[in-house]
């Protein structure tokens, strides 16, 4: 416990200087995480994440492909979530998102990317979107894990929609 304190503690530091758009309030305990997903090509799925309510970033997924594993975006749904540290993975050396109990499904992320050659299956951030492509992925990561820590980086839930 007390080298995730201390990790936590240094990513804090990195982040001192980078400010999120807006300061998101809880009055429970759970974070609410919702994605409205917009705009469907056949290379990818943008979408629109929600904090509690407030519009926070963008999202983008692979097309939807009857849940299959590798080649699309998880079904419409509730999940529940939960921070992942860089110890956990192979392949992420920054915290980020899972997405538990995906039918048919494991190790669904929300991760940095920029397209969808980025992504097999997970969900990709970014400040700002056009067709088939987010932007500045790296900052907009950064700025989610920050304020899911800043509002307790626990009671994480997941709703994906159709806008």
């Amino acid at each position: 416990m007390k080298n995730l304190v201390n990790f936590v503690k240094s990513w804090f530091k990195k982040l001192r200087g980078v400010k999120s758009t807006k300061s998101i309030t809880s009055n429970s305990n759970n974070i609410n995480l919702l994605i409205l997903r917009d705009t469907f090509t056949d290379e990818s799925t943008i979408g629109e994440l929600f904090i509690n309510g407030e519009r926070f970033c963008d999202t983008l997924e692979l097309p939807y492909r009857n849940n299959q594993r590798s080649i699309s975006c998880i079904p419409i749904g509730e999940y529940k979530v939960r921070l992942r540290l860089p110890r956990e993975s192979a392949t992420r050396h920054y915290i980020h998102l899972l997405v538990k109990d995906v039918k048919d499904r494991s190790h669904i992320l929300f991760h940095r990317g920029n397209t969808a050659k980025d992504t097999k299956g997970c969900i990709l951030v970014g400040q700002g979107s056009q067709q088939d492509i987010v932007y500045n992925s790296t900052l907009a990561m950064d700025l989610l894990i920050k304020e899911i820590i800043n509002l307790g980086g626990k009671n994480i839930n997941l709703i994906i929609k159709k806008k």
